[in-house]
């Protein structure tokens, strides 16, 4: 939050302002560096700017609100703006408010630390009710007793009760001359918006990763600690942006390496500092994520491992790989991002290296798995067996086709022959698989997530792929139901569906189809299905939409005959025997014989042989229970 070579640190009584007194108790270092001035805030530019300007023109208003996460400077902006509102000289040079204060003025030194009696410091987490308001509202209208200002500075002010703000809200809106409110909140949406439009509100940002690295290495620098750039780097990354936790994990990492107070010989290393955040090495995360991507199941289960005993949380470590992934995918779309001066040179040495060779498609999905699969790890019994199994997945990954391969696979496009991964194209850096046990599908995902990626079957030129198969005769098909079977046979299921449900057939020759639609019919059903029997058959065929009727839909048809099918069981003397026998029971599904569904075409039974269909009767009743059909016989007849 301060800057350590601000001028304020440089004279006699604002340096004993941060200092330790020689004899007295230590004061960790997010007290002992606390700013003092504007100039000392670091990472809230904007806000200083506007604050600067309202007290050079004397355009102040009566209150301000400052909203931001924890450790951004909120309670020390407030003590800064009292101090400044206050600021006067034994001299009585400077009358009025001031944000310039070279030296600690008559106020100054009580306002900082909390104990001058017109600067009311209050936490609304503890005094958040009317009668707290009641006597703010009291003595607000009685002059400071030395000051030039009364200030009320109230601390997480959206702890206050609805009844409390509304007591506020009249003295908020129009306060004595002689009053200023500065309220802190991390909740700024918890907070009245009557309350909001009173005051004048300042959003305090994270402070810069690259800003807290620089602010640490000035003080490490102050108190004569040697540390690491790296080490630095890691604990402005843990801050996430928050300069009172940098500050405080400084503190604990000099700490925990023997450094500070008399023992100089200690510096603060960078794999002290993961050992004491439970961090995994950078480098290590990095070789973990470039064994998945080259889909080595068996190193990347034995780095984890190896994480794992050297006492890293596996969450922590797909947390990481998370990250990773992240800088890896800003890299490819903005590469300036691998010139942050946070990270480790191989963290922006091989993040550049993976941002050219993988696609944004493996990255997207690599991102989604590990966000997918960090709460199995968290709420798993056995984090390490989760983490292990959600790496394993990953690996596997490019087993699944891409949505963009999936749908030139179904549409015909694409080639249905597998590459193998040893077709020649992997990169010379790439070394091969430890994993030596059956992996059928899992070549030629690994061919793809390669870091040298080789060119996927629907990416080769026309006239290759011609070259590659041989040539076929067109298919003829003589009747709606081959082309119906010839669209399961190509996997295209949304077609099939389309066909089957919402084309009423009015006729059809090899060739040319006449065909009646369902309203619930897709505006390019016409098109697709000319399109996709060019590509199945080898010629063009003519569809034309007729206005007859046409025949009912396939659908319907089998709709029809297992409505059909069912009224002819129900009417079967014995089935009604067993209807009446167990009140409640109905008929939820008729199973066809084997025989009859392997032979569909045979003669009818003889009287002697058994019913075409046996019922199967599911039964409401407590007594006697419930037999029912498998759901997934309920369409087979």
């Amino acid at each position: 939050m301060n800057d350590a070579e601000s001028p304020n640190r440089t004279a006699g009584p604002v340096s004993d302002l941060g200092e330790a007194a020689q004899g007295k108790p230590y004061r960790v270092l997010a007290r002992k560096y606390r700013p003092a001035t504007f100039s000392d805030l670091i990472g809230q530019e904007a806000m200083v700017r506007t604050i600067s300007n309202a007290f050079e023109t004397g355009r102040i208003p009566q209150a301000w609100i400052l909203t931001g996460v924890r450790g951004v400077g909120k309670t020390t902006t407030a003590r800064i703006l009292a101090r400044a509102l206050n600021y006067e000289l034994p001299d009585g040079s400077i009358a009025a408010p001031t944000i310039k204060m070279p030296v600690l003025g008559i106020h100054c030194q009580a306002i900082m630390e909390s104990r001058h009696v017109d600067v009311l410091e209050m936490d609304a987490a503890s005094h958040n009710s009317v009668d707290d308001v009641r006597q703010i509202n009291d003595a607000v209208r009685y002059a400071p007793v030395s000051a030039r200002y009364k200030v009320y500075i109230l601390d997480e002010v959206h702890m206050l009760s609805g009844a409390a703000f509304n007591a506020l809200l009249k003295t908020l809106e129009e306060p004595p001359p002689h009053a200023k409110f500065i309220f802190a909140t991390t909740e700024i949406r918890k907070v009245p918006i009557t309350v909001l439009s009173r005051c004048q509100r300042f959003d305090l940002r994270r402070v810069d990763a690259g800003m807290l690295v620089a602010h640490l290495e000035n003080i490490t620098s102050k108190e004569g600690i040697a540390a690491e750039t790296e080490a630095s780097a890691l604990i402005a990354r843990a801050a996430e942006g928050s300069v009172r936790d940098a500050l405080s994990l400084l503190d604990q990492a000099i700490a925990h390496s023997g450094g500070g107070g008399n023992t100089k010989s200690s510096p603060v290393l960078a794999e002290d500092v993961r050992q004491m955040l439970g961090l995994a090495d950078r480098t290590r995360v990095i070789d973990l994520f470039d064994a998945l991507m080259r889909g080595d199941v068996t190193k990347a289960l034995t780095e984890l491992r190896d994480q794992y005993d050297s006492g890293a949380d596996p969450a922590v470590v797909l947390a990481d790989l998370a990250e990773f992934t992240h800088f890896v995918t800003r890299v490819k779309i903005v590469p300036a991002v691998a010139e942050d001066r946070s990270l480790a040179e191989t963290e922006r040495t091989r993040g550049r290296a993976f941002a050219a060779a993988l696609s944004m498609r493996v990255l997207s999905r690599t991102w989604q798995m590990l966000l997918k699969g960090l709460p199995e790890v968290q709420t798993a019994g056995k984090p390490i067996a989760a983490a292990e199994m959600v790496l394993v997945r990953i690996a596997y990954v490019a087993d699944l086709p891409t949505p963009d391969e999936a749908i030139r696979t179904l549409s015909g496009q694409a080639s249905t022959a597998p590459r193998p991964h040893s077709s020649g194209t992997t990169s010379a850096t790439q070394t091969p698989s430890a994993y030596t046990g059956p992996r059928p599908e899992a070549q030629r995902g690994s061919a793809r997530m390669a870091l040298a990626p080789a060119p996927t079957p629907a990416s080769e030129p026309v006239a290759q792929r011609a070259d590659a198969q041989p040539d076929v005769s067109p298919l003829a098909i003589a009747r709606f139901e081959d082309l119906i079977a010839l669209a399961a046979e190509k996997r295209d299921l949304s077609m099939k569906a389309a066909l089957e449900r919402d084309v009423r057939l009015v006729r059809f020759e090899d060739g040319k189809i006449e065909v009646a639609l369902e309203r619930s019919v897709s505006k390019t059903l016409i098109g697709d299905l000319s399109r996709k029997l060019s590509d199945w058959t080898g010629r063009r065929w003519m569809i034309v939409v007729s206005a007859e009727q046409g025949q009912p839909s396939i659908k319907a048809q089998n709709d029809a005959r297992r409505a059909e099918i069912l009224t002819g069981v129900t009417a079967d003397p014995l089935v009604q025997a067993v209807l009446a026998r167990f009140p409640g029971a109905e008929i939820v599904a008729v199973r066809q014989r084997e025989a009859e569904a392997a032979a569909p075409n045979a003669p009818p039974p003889s009287d002697d042989d058994e019913t075409p269909g046996e019922p199967v009767i599911e039964d409401d009743t407590p007594a006697f229970g419930a037999h029912r059909a498998p759901d997934d016989v309920d369409d087979d007849f």
